[in-house]
């Protein structure tokens, strides 16, 4: 039983240290690519076409709230959230509210999640997704300008083009089904005080989820 307990521990010790290295690493890059996301101030503008091959700026959506998330459906943070209902459940609401929620998918070429368009359109036909609109970033350089982690990592941007949120979806970091029905869901807090004209009481959080599969 005590060297039961003592692999386990040392197990324990060992993932831990695994999970602070690859945290580290990834802040490291998002710091040499000088992010240009900080939440208070304005978001930065960018230009992507869309899975009809339409293109969008962020601009283009003045006077609008806008969302965006960050997916790979491969990703089982993701799928939790899409195989519960929990994300086109909220992508409905927020656009029958008038929001533009855009869906940004940075997986590059060869990496889990990537999809070109015609297959990026199977799938939200499949899901049901609620989204405005799908952006194909897979030279990765939206990702890298808003700093994006994880998927899903989430921004909303208020009207004036401020961003006022970016993080986590909710406050349960895992892939467990059951936990989405339950936790604080962030996004749509942010998305309620938004349109009340209220500041955003919790602003900015820690992103979970799988890490964006940046071109390498």
């Amino acid at each position: 039983m005590k060297h039961y307990l003592n692999f386990k521990a040392l197990k324990s010790a060992v993932t831990a240290m695994a999970v602070a290295l690859f945290v580290m690493g990834a802040s490291q890059a998002m710091a040499a690519d000088d992010v240009k996301a900080v939440v208070g101030e304005a978001a930065p503008e960018f230009t992507l076409v869309d899975t009809h091959g339409e293109t969008h700026s962020l601009s283009d959506f003045k006077g609008k709230t806008v969302v965006l998330e960050w997916t790979n459906h491969e990703c089982p943070y993701v799928r939790k959230h899409y195989e519960t209902n929990n994300m086109q459940t909220l992508q409905q609401e927020a656009t029958a509210d008038g929001v533009i929620w855009l869906t940004v998918n940075t997986s590059a070429p060869g990496m889990q999640g990537h999809t070109n368009a015609e297959e990026a359109n199977m799938l939200i036909e499949k899901i049901g997704s609620h989204e405005t609109a799908r952006l194909l970033d897979h030279d990765g350089t939206v990702g890298h300008l808003y700093g994006a982690r994880t998927t899903p990592h989430m921004y909303v941007v208020n009207g004036e083009g401020t961003l006022v949120y970016a993080g986590a979806i909710d406050d349960n970091p895992s892939s467990r089904h059951e936990d989405a029905a339950t936790a604080n869901n962030y996004v749509r807090a942010a998305l309620a005080s938004v349109k009340a004209g209220e500041p955003v009481e919790t602003a900015q959080t820690q992103p979970y989820g799988c890490g964006v599969k940046y071109k390498l």
